[in-house]
């Protein structure tokens, strides 16, 4: 089975109640219609081209607050494996693309995508032929997908890397050509955009990340980097994680050595700086085509570190935690803004959930 047989979604261009409505509920859990909204805004600091979007606020002065609308949260777990579920992504017919297993040794990652109506039997087994491992992390419109793979599963969870897409069921190995790199490799596609222009990563002998954009279509690999690296250089470590149909890519990076902050990278070649106000990292995974920018930011160190999730359009954050909830990530976005993402609950256990404006 694969994203384009008859029995999967018709496109949606505009939302009508019928993807994500009573056959939903149904076939998940009912969270809540959660609804916790904080949003700053900053001045752009005129024409300049790397511009930190957290405001005053990060500098100390107080944030406005205000109700930004309410998402209604609903769980999805494949009954494999209840215990551990990720979504990661979502493409505009309401198909998502996730995986099921910690990754521990004897719980290994098992791909999945998940179709309307959401359903046990919705769920979709999707993993790298040989593969001891995989992660589907995302998908677009025209039944392609990506993510990585391994073959192995470790005590140490320190396993081998390598990324993949899929067209129509059909698997291709897609790794950025280098030398030098992690030992054991590490190498993941994150994000794929209408244009089949795939986003990843590869990790460097030293530890460092370092983003690239691939043309599925064409086998070219270009990297992506912060503005104004030196030729020859990698850079700051940079993960790019989402690509839009604009091409505007979405990810991470490493500002200084001790600040990560989220990026969003403009076709143009502007590149925006999304630092959450108060947060010692801010990670972007994922961007739609209106530019709305989807990813989590922590609070505090150490033992102390909790994980929040936000949504950033035009200069302002929102909060999208689930009550209750030790963790809230979102991974993904589409084009109607559904969200797709995982939480910790009460137990300790890793559920994926869409949210719902």
């Amino acid at each position: 089975m694969n994203l384009a047989d008859p029995r999967s979604p018709r496109r949606l261009s505009v939302r009508t109640g019928w993807r994500f409505g009573s056959i939903s509920i149904l076939s998940g859990i009912l969270v809540s219609a959660a609804a916790l909204a904080l949003s700053a805004c900053s001045s752009a600091g005129g024409a300049a081209d790397s511009v930190a979007l957290a405001g005053n606020a990060q500098r100390g002065s107080s944030m406005s607050s205000m109700t930004a609308g309410s998402y209604q949260i609903v769980e999805f777990n494949d009954k494999r494996d209840l215990t551990f579920n990720q979504l990661l992504g979502i493409n505009n017919e309401g198909v998502i693309a996730g995986y099921f297993g910690s990754g521990a040794a004897g719980h290994p990652n098992k791909g999945y995508w998940l179709r309307p109506p959401f359903a046990q039997g919705d769920f979709v087994n999707e993993n790298f032929p040989g593969a001891t491992q995989t992660q589907v992390t995302g998908l677009n419109d025209k039944g392609v997908t990506v993510g990585f793979w391994s073959n192995q599963n470790t005590a140490s969870m320190a396993n081998d890397n390598f990324g993949f897409f899929s067209i129509h069921g059909h698997y291709f190995s897609a790794n950025f050509p280098t030398k030098g790199g992690a030992n054991p490799p590490v190498d993941q596609l994150l994000g794929v955009n209408n244009h089949d222009i795939a986003v990843g990563f590869f990790t460097t002998s030293g530890g460092s990340n370092v983003g690239y954009e691939y043309n599925i279509l064409r086998n070219k690999y270009n990297r992506v980097q912060v503005p104004g690296t030196p030729k020859g250089s990698n850079g700051p470590s940079l993960t790019a994680a989402a690509i839009n149909s604009r091409s505007d890519i979405a990810g991470f990076y490493n500002k200084t050595s001790s600040k990560v902050d989220a990026f969003l990278l403009l076709r143009g070649g502007r590149f925006i700086t999304l630092a959450f106000p108060g947060a010692t990292m801010t990670q972007a995974f994922g961007v739609n085509d209106s530019d709305e920018v989807v990813g989590t930011y922590t609070t505090g160190s150490g033992n102390s570190a909790v994980t929040h999730s936000f949504t950033w359009w035009n200069g302002k954050f929102a909060i999208v935690d689930i009550p209750g909830a030790s963790s809230t990530s979102i991974n993904g976005i589409n084009d109607e803004g559904d969200l797709v993402g995982f939480y910790t609950d009460a137990k300790g256990n890793t559920d994926g959930f869409v949210g719902l404006p």
